[in-house]
């Protein structure tokens, strides 16, 4: 992946947002909502992306991130909320003597890939091009850059209605575990989701963990969508992209989707095909026979236009495109290589993920 500095349009937000949807695997946030939080940053201020090798390798990196379930319908975070996220974090370090120097977004998705320009437009802290992950994960622990179970984290959630019982401002210190359940928690309480600042590290620590030069992908994949003249096209074009295949296209006849925990969980079938779940795509199967397995790319695109659908969105009747393509073609980060933060992958789909993505070539 390539790392340069950007200039920050409304058309680099869509295509961004786009591309990070795709890259996303179903999970990621909102597209829709990713615009126009990305146009809001465009309209405040002027967001800054700056390659990672830029800063002073001691300098502080906060991740940025949304955590809950997408499909949840009381859910309820104002763009306003990311930022105080953000602050809440920047005055609690800076009272403990520490300065932080940037921000970095958790993963690519629909919202995700644009997740910390309004931070950076309000705050002047610039984002840098890198993620913890450069697709959509589930969980806290698998976006934590490699960090100990045992570690000490810092970590913030903000959500929920304002002066209602569900509006929380949340700050813990705690090991990654504790804290990730705590927030995870918080969203729940808070309608299914919450703004989040996490994980102060190093910038020296980031550049060795994190998937670094991610927003070229995405620029690209959100241009293969938006210049195809129909969605069968745009599925072909970034299958090209990503060295991946577009598996089948359909009908999706029938979707199962449950949300419990703080995540969505469930089900969806296309011509046969029938892929898992847990806010992103996990599994997908035919004729009892493995296809592909995360954290390879499964990804769905409405067949007409090609705009990637996420598994909140997916519904029984949609014609769709299912793309897959290799983790190889991917920015992953440190979060990806434990097979031990698979297991709560498996228990929740109830399909095998652990040998399947930690045994393919």
């Amino acid at each position: 992946m390539t790392t340069r500095e950007y200039d920050i349009t409304e058309q680099w937000v869509t295509d961004v947002a786009t591309g990070g949807a795709v890259l996303g695997g179903g999970g990621g946030g909102s597209l829709g909502e990713g615009i126009e939080f990305g146009e809001l940053a465009v309209e405040y201020g002027t967001p800054t992306v700056v390659p990672l090798d830029s800063l002073d390798p001691s300098e502080v990196v906060l991740t940025v991130s949304g955590v809950g379930a997408p499909a949840a319908t009381e859910s309820h975070v104002d763009p306003a909320d990311y930022v105080r996220a953000v602050k809440l974090l920047v005055d609690r370090l800076a009272e403990e003597g520490s300065t932080v120097g940037a921000l970095m977004t958790n993963e690519m998705g629909g919202f995700a890939s644009v997740n910390g320009l309004l931070q950076s437009a309000v705050t002047g802290l610039p984002l840098v091009d890198a993620a913890c992950n450069g697709r959509a994960h589930p969980t806290g622990p698998m976006g934590s850059i490699g960090l100990a179970n045992d570690a000490r984290v810092l970590q913030s959630g903000v959500g929920g209605v304002p002066e209602t019982e569900r509006r929380h401002e949340v700050i813990v210190r705690a090991q990654l575990g504790t804290a990730a359940s705590t927030i995870r928690r918080t969203a729940e309480a808070a309608g299914g989701l919450v703004a989040v600042a996490r994980n102060p590290v190093t910038a020296d620590y980031a550049t060795e963990h994190a998937a670094v030069g991610v927003y070229e992908q995405a620029e690209t994949v959100g241009a293969a969508v938006r210049t195809a003249t129909d969605g069968v096209t745009a599925a072909e074009n970034i299958a090209e992209e990503l060295d991946g295949n577009v598996v089948v296209t359909g009908t999706v006849d029938s979707c199962a989707l449950e949300t419990t925990g703080g995540f969505d969980v469930g089900t969806v079938t296309v011509d046969g095909y029938e892929l898992t779940f847990w806010n992103e795509y996990m599994t997908l199967d035919h004729d009892g026979t493995r296809v592909s397995t995360f954290p390879d790319l499964i990804t769905t695109l409405d067949a007409e236009s090609g705009r990637p659908i996420s598994t909140a969105e997916i519904e029984v009747g949609q014609q769709v495109s299912v793309l897959t393509a290799p983790g190889a073609s991917l920015a992953l980060g440190a979060g990806m290589a434990d097979p031990t933060l698979f297991e709560p992958v498996e228990a929740a789909v109830d399909r095998p993920v652990i040998n399947y993505a930690f045994t393919q070539e």
